[in-house]
């Protein structure tokens, strides 16, 4: 193939060695607009995993590039005057001049043509793509490339917040990769920090715009913004400079992250790579990493033997996943870096925890392969702040709402089960829920228990009431003297999504024709076309509702709930009147957040009103309703779980979405974890999460790092009844209490784990 290479950085480098090793016949130019020993940045950071990929692909680079290695294994946190260091992590870096000379060396040696100083026009770019079989877009993060063709590649640019500088120093940083985050009088500042070769190190300055604007430092020269940086981080630069490499650039050289994502990577013959493709934030790891390994995988399916077009496609495919895991891992970094004023104030071993595992890459189980002391040290506080003296996971920590105690922080989420029969509770739900106290959960929540027949959201739901309340006592009783668990009746009315077919025959589906009954909502909007239209409520309305909420939580206090939950999320009735989307009204329960919470916050003071002292109240909110900025965001979310902390709330369970069928979610791996996190953080309230969580890492991870106090388990409870029981086996865990019939089962669940375990190692 005849190929041009637009862009010069290591991605463009590496692709033009690997394409030359798999044929020599390849006729390869790199065309370059700067001069060859021209870098604008500092240290590259790779692991070992990628340097293994590259001992993979070609040996004699990867021995190039190790030979120049500055390497660590640690990770040390200094946040004012403390300080933390963890280990087991394993990079290297290498300065970003050194590397591309020594895949220029490489490059020249296998026969690629080096063109520097190349004035790379729209027209020149047609003209290559004329002239060659195939156009390499590396031009990085600014591509010209992508830009004229922005119609095929349908970019998309989301420049972030923070604001950041690229520096370099001669201070020592060769014992750890360090963060460092310095108070000021404007507020957080701080580095990135990491030894790249024997005397030099990058020093990446980052801070929030709050902050960068108050210091002025857009209006600074660079060297006056190096000196103000220099006073900020004397006491850890040991009397040593700041350095820039920047001097190209006039005024001051701070800038923001763009992350850059592409709907398509190639057409016809020119096809994107490195940062011209996608972007990933410089907080975990280097970008010429991933274009490094994308070159790889690009240079694979070129020399596959298929037709141009289809190995672009397939590579496309392939590699685009791959690096939406990384980009993604890397936005979640940087949200947390542009929330990280929310985290200062943790106590160092969870900041240092939620540092390390910021971008979910990390897991609880990955820090103890790395650093099993570190772990088992930050274990151990956790279960001391709970105060417990065990040693033992987070997820087993015991965990306290007023005067109820949790064995430990594994909830079985609320999970409707429509076996009710005229609102009545079945023996299908005495066994259900039962069988989940037994399994070890601290915690087992009710579906949503309904405060009236009309309130329920199918026929087979079931309700709460002096009716109901033998039956729901027959299951308190069973779970308070048979296990260990505590039990919450999550309390809600269903509003406009009512009189709905069961879920099997269904989902939100209308009841047939003359079985439907009246609905009500804050506002007269169906849940879809040829549903009941509900009635908007008026005071009377409201009133009678309001004093079905008050008998639902008579009975639950009489069938002996250990806690109570009001569901005000999910577009039900309370949270019709939430969310914007559902709630159009003009008087006083509608319009400002302030009025849209007026009638929740009047049931919910009614419900706590009724509810024992002693015993906790939650509430279940929808922190995002996935459909733009007029709905509920998560910014006004933490308004939302404000309100419900200042009329006594005791933690808040955090959702989201289902107010709307014409919502966009987007589902991932602890999808609405971030929600919670960041509804804790901002009002210092607990808080519950659910949410695509399904292994014990993920409880663990969320505990360990402050992003909630409770973790709810739903699909998981439905496939195991025993999940708890089985993760403590999983763990290693043999404190875990089981039921004692099932004591023989504990000893050879264990004994089999055991055995497995040994038989890894």
């Amino acid at each position: 193939m005849k190929i041009a290479v637009l862009g010069g950085g290591p991605s463009g480098l590496y692709f033009s060695i690997s394409m030359k090793l798999r044929d020599a016949a390849n006729e390869i130019t790199v065309y370059e607009r700067n001069r060859a020993d021209d870098t604008f940045g500092w240290g590259v950071v790779l692991s070992d995993e990628t340097m293994s990929n590259f001992d993979d692909n070609d040996p004699v680079s990867e021995k190039m590039i190790r030979d120049h290695f500055a390497y660590w294994d640690d990770v040390k946190v200094v946040r004012g005057e403390e300080s933390m260091t963890s280990g087991g992590h394993g990079f290297c870096g290498i300065g970003r001049k050194v590397l591309l000379m020594l895949l220029q060396q490489r490059a020249h040696d296998l026969g690629v043509v080096l063109e520097f100083e190349a004035d790379i026009t729209p027209d020149k770019i047609e003209e290559l793509r004329r002239d060659n079989d195939l156009v390499v877009a590396s031009d990085g993060l600014n591509s010209k490339t992508r830009s004229l063709y922005a119609d095929q590649f349908q970019p998309d640019v989301d420049m972030r917040a923070n604001h950041f500088v690229w520096l370099g120093t001669h201070q020592k940083f060769d014992d750890a990769f360090t963060f460092i985050f310095e108070k000021t009088e404007h507020g957080w500042v701080w580095a990135h920090a990491y030894q790249f070769d024997d005397d030099t190190a990058t020093f990446i300055v980052e801070c929030g715009p709050e902050t960068y604007q108050a210091f002025g430092f857009g209006a600074l020269t660079q060297q006056e913004s190096i000196a103000l940086c220099e006073k900020i981080f004397a006491k850890h630069l040991g009397g040593h400079t700041l350095m820039t490499n920047a001097n190209h650039v006039r005024g001051s050289a701070w800038i923001q992250f763009p992350r850059v994502t592409c709907e398509n990577w190639f057409f016809d013959n020119v096809v994107l790579l490195g940062d011209a493709s996608a972007t990933a934030h410089f907080s975990i790891g280097s970008g010429s990493k991933l274009g490094m390994e994308s070159a790889i995988a690009l240079a694979d399916e070129l020399s596959s033997g298929k037709p141009l077009s289809d190995a672009l496609q397939t590579y496309q495919d392939d590699r685009k996943l791959q690096v939406l895991r990384v980009t993604s891992a890397a936005r979640n970094s940087t949200e947390w870096f542009e929330d990280i004023e929310r985290y200062l104030e943790l106590d160092m071993m969870q900041f240092n925890y939620a540092l390390l595992t910021r971008s979910q890459r990390i897991s609880h189980e990955n820090l103890r392969l790395r650093d099993p002391e570190w772990l088992a040290s930050a274990e151990a506080w956790f279960q001391a702040q709970a105060g417990s003296n065990s040693t033992r996971s987070p997820m087993f920590a015991p965990f306290r709402l007023r005067d109820m105690e949790l064995a430990n922080r594994v909830v079985v989420s609320p999970m409707a089960q429509y076996k009710a029969k005229g609102g009545m509770p079945t023996d299908w739900h005495f066994v259900h829920y039962a069988e989940r106290a037994k399994g070890g959960a601290g915690l087992v929540f009710t579906e949503m228990l309904c405060v009236s027949k009309e309130g329920r959201i199918t026929p087979g739901c079931p309700c709460i009431g002096p009716e109901q309340v033998p039956e729901w006592t027959r299951l308190t009783d069973f779970v308070h003297g048979e296990t260990n668990a505590k039990i919450c009746a999550q309390i809600g009315h269903s509003g406009r999504k009512g009189s709905t077919r069961l879920a099997w025959d269904g989902m939100d589906q209308p009841l047939p024709e003359g079985e439907n009954w009246p609905l009500l909502s804050a506002s007269a909007i169906p849940l879809m076309d040829g549903n009941v239209i509900p009635k908007a409520m008026d005071r009377a309305d409201m009133d009678a509702v309001r004093d079905q909420f008050v008998t639902a939580v008579r009975a639950a206090r009489d069938a002996d709930f250990d806690m109570i939950e009001m569901h005000a999320a999910h577009g039900y009735l309370l949270a019709s009147f939430i969310s914007p989307v559902t709630n159009k009204r003009d008087d006083d329960y509608g319009g400002s957040l302030e009025n849209r919470l007026r009638y929740p916050l009047e049931v919910f003071a009614a419900m706590r009103a009724e509810w024992p002292e002693g015993k906790p109240m939650t509430v279940r909110i929808s922190a995002h309703d996935w459909m733009g900025d007029d709905a509920v965001t998560p910014d006004e979310a933490v308004q939302i779980g404000a309100a419900f902390k200042a009329a006594g709330a005791d933690a808040i369970n955090v959702s989201s979405g289902q107010t709307d069928k014409a919502e966009q979610p987007i589902y991932g791996r602890m999808f609405q974890v971030p929600f919670a996190d960041r509804v804790r953080n901002e009002i210092g309230l607990p808080t519950l999460v659910a949410g695509n969580i399904y292994e014990p890492d993920h409880v663990n991870s969320i505990l360990m790092a402050g992003r909630a106090d409770l973790v709810l388990l739903a699909r998981p409870h439905l496939a195991d009844p025993y999940w708890t029981l089985h993760a403590a086996v999983d763990l290693g865990d043999e404190e875990q209490v089981w039921p004692s019939p099932y004591e023989g089962g504990r000893r050879q669940a264990n004994t089999l784990a055991e055995r497995a375990r040994t038989m890894a190692t």
